[in-house]
């Protein structure tokens, strides 16, 4: 089969869904408060806004690419002009040094991005998915708190150090609210530093910002690495419950397990297996009032294999906890905390976020709340996706996964049209995601 090639004056575009980007960023005041920030004098002729500036390079996030240089092929792209709002489309050098120009005012865009993000979220009613109790009618909104190391190896950036996982690289902090899991904060922080440095801080804005987007109670939940009275405290003082679970230290199993013949509650099991579970109230060090101990202890005397062991294996887990209700609900709830790979591997695969462009640390800070912002544009096109059922994608699933919406619905061809002082985009008969990406579109015009 052979084809003639040839060469079209039309606008043609491969990547139609950075138009529902645009919508969505023009209902936002991301463009004009960053424009407003206040730079060392610029020398660029001719002058590009901030605005510009972070348009173009959110444009390239959205397609998974964050090398500056991935920039230059759009230069020349109107329908990426339009599509964005964007008068001028910069180099990558240009992009290069605006951005860390930007990156020194944290004071400024760091707010504005947090800010817009959740607002935006706010503004179209995207449902924050709870969690509902086993009574069949308490709800919380899960507010999740975790770090995941970003693997940087091999690179002389700055702040790369060795993280608790073994790489070379940083340990940013996220927080992400709801079953759907929007980040609603982030901090990068160098690859060696510790798990709860200032992450009572980071918790105390983190709630902030979550009460902003939701009126539902909001439950904390956090790892072994967040066991510390002054995240705890941070909970007590803003009113909001919280899982999180316990560091043992130095504490022993077999004082767990006295305890727990004492006063927890024996559950079925195999043989040569016994499954423990219940609460104490403790009152931590520098807290003024006890909080529940929720635990599980678990003996093994003979193996799964059926071996019997020479001395009983012992386990155990404890939770620090304000809810009432039973031990096993309170670890169950707990577990859920791990749906925050997902939205890691989102972050660090889907957008190819993790090895950052820069060498320069604040820079790649502005870039990963970039990313974030990133991700929950495509979070809320991916929600509004799933509330019909006309995608070609036929499974059915609670929350589409980022990857998802880039393949599909961004990177999605069609034909730029100007006739009669408007512009269409114009689609083949034959493209399966259109009546999804009209109706997505439509919706977000309201």
């Amino acid at each position: 089969m052979e084809f003639i090639l040839e060469a079209s004056d039309e606008t043609l575009s491969t990547h139609s869904g950075l138009g529902l980007i645009g919508l969505l960023l023009s209902k936002t005041n991301v463009y004009e408060r960053l424009s407003h920030i206040h730079l060392p004098i610029i020398k660029t002729l001719p002058f590009i806004s901030n605005g510009d500036i972070i348009h173009s390079y959110l444009g390239l996030l959205c397609q998974s690419k964050n090398d500056f240089d991935h920039i230059n092929p759009f230069r020349d792209d109107p329908f990426f002009y339009r599509a964005l709002d964007i008068k001028k489309v910069p180099s990558s050098s240009t992009l290069r040094q605006r951005m860390n120009q930007i990156a020194t005012k944290r004071e400024n865009w760091k707010p504005i991005l947090l800010e817009e993000s959740v607002d935006l979220i706010k503004q179209f009613d995207s449902p924050i998915t709870p969690t509902i109790l086993s009574d069949g009618h308490t709800a919380y909104a899960p507010l999740d708190l975790d770090v995941s190391p970003f693997d940087n190896s091999n690179t002389k950036k700055e702040g790369v150090s060795r993280t608790y996982k073994g790489c070379d690289g940083y340990a940013p902090n996220f927080c992400y609210l709801g079953q759907e899991g929007y980040v609603v904060n982030v901090e990068l922080r160098e690859g060696s530093t510790h798990v709860q440095k200032e992450t009572d801080l980071f918790l105390h804005e983190s709630i902030r910002y979550a009460k902003r987007l939701t009126e539902l109670p909001l439950l904390v939940r956090a790892d072994a690495g967040n066991d510390s009275t002054s995240n705890l405290n941070v909970c007590v003082n803003e009113q909001v419950d919280l899982i999180i679970k316990r560091n043992p230290r130095r504490e022993k199993a077999e004082t767990w397990l006295a305890i727990a013949e004492q006063r927890g509650q024996e559950v079925p099991s195999r043989e040569g297996k016994r499954v423990f579970y219940g609460s104490v109230e403790v009152t931590p060090k520098n807290m003024n009032q006890p909080l529940r101990q929720v635990y599980k202890i678990v003996e093994r005397t003979i193996d799964k294999h059926g071996q019997v062991l020479l001395i009983p294996d012992l386990s155990f887990e404890s939770y620090w906890t304000t809810l009432a209700v039973e031990p096993e609900e309170v670890i169950n709830l707990y577990h859920e905390h791990g749906t925050c790979e997902q939205y890691h591997s989102e972050l660090k695969t889907d957008l190819d976020l993790e090895r950052f462009p820069s060498g320069k640390f604040a820079t790649n800070d502005l870039i990963l709340h970039l990313g974030c912002f990133t991700y929950n544009l495509l979070r809320l096109i991916g929600q509004e996706s799933l509330k019909k059922n006309d995608a070609p994608v036929k499974k059915k699933v609670f929350r589409r996964r980022v990857k998802t919406v880039i393949q599909n619905l961004i990177t999605l061809a069609s034909k730029m049209v100007r006739h009669a002082r408007k512009h269409y985009l114009k689609f083949g008969n034959n493209s399966p995601w259109f009546l999804t990406f009209k109706r997505v579109y439509t919706a977000f015009l309201c």
